[in-house]
């Protein structure tokens, strides 16, 4: 049975692929804990455990379809106000899977994946703020393909520190106010080295964006908002967004082309 999904998935890739792949695909990893109540697991925690693992499946998905960054919403600096015992949990399984990303996935390394831990990294603990660098620093070389984990990240803080390094140029005399423009901001923004946002997907069914890459959404990126839990995320669940894509793209390109046919006039 499992062969025969493989077998349908892998038939579903090659077709996708022959349309237009989004070069810059964002998560927000949400519907965890329910997750873990659904299914009648004694502790949530099941549900964040699961939600890793899945991280790393959904990222298979999208290095064999081509798509060359992901974004993954991990952990909001609000999430820092839930108990502590979740807080402790969560940043256990961050030290964990961050270092396995470093030591046993074969993924990191067959795609080429430069692993970036972006947020505002100074709230993590020490142990797991080492951890963040040391796959940072292993991954640095790669240049295959890009995974942003946000941990701890929200929009606000990314665009106040982007400000912030853009009133710091002007105080040092590398920029003069005249100069600030959007660009200015955006190139100081977490991911300036990645391409537009393509598509920003929200799982869970909840219909809100949650002070996730705000200023990157802000611009022809599509946003969909997938009516299952994180840790149920297929290639299936996925397929929809993904043509809907492809055939908006479509008709992006015909309009583009009609655009520049000659006008003639009789």
């Amino acid at each position: 049975m499992n062969s025969l999904i493989n077998y349908c998935e892998q038939f579903m890739l090659a077709i996708l692929r022959k349309g237009k792949i989004p070069r810059h695909i964002g998560f927000i990893l949400d519907g965890n804990r329910r997750y873990a109540r659904k299914i009648g697991a004694t502790s949530t925690k099941f549900g964040h455990y699961e939600g890793l693992k899945q991280l790393e499946k959904v990222l298979d998905l999208c290095m064999q379809l081509g798509v060359e960054v992901v974004t993954a919403f991990a952990f909001s600096i609000d999430n820092f106000n839930r108990s502590k015992e979740e807080v402790d949990y969560l940043m256990q399984l961050f030290c964990e899977a961050f270092d396995g990303f470093c030591e046993r996935s074969s993924l990191v390394h067959q795609y080429g994946i430069k692993i970036k831990i972006i947020g505002n990294l100074s709230l993590l603990p020490a142990n797991v703020q080492q951890v963040a660098y040391k796959v940072m620093e292993e991954t640095k070389h790669h240049k295959g393909r890009i995974l942003n984990i946000c941990c701890p990240y929200t929009s606000r803080d990314e665009m106040t520190t982007a400000i912030k390094e853009t009133v710091q140029s002007v105080k040092e005399g590398r920029l003069s106010i005249e100069q600030i423009d959007d660009e200015t901001i955006q190139s100081h923004l977490f991911t300036s080295d990645c391409p537009p946002l393509d598509i920003l997907l929200r799982t869970s069914g909840e219909i809100r964006l949650s002070d996730f890459l705000l200023w990157q959404a802000s611009d022809g990126c599509q946003i969909q908002f997938v009516n299952c839990y994180w840790p149920e995320l297929t290639l299936w669940k996925l397929l929809p967004v993904l043509l809907e894509y492809q055939i908006y793209s479509d008709h992006q390109q015909q309009a583009k082309n009609n655009s520049k046919m000659p006008m003639f006039i009789k």
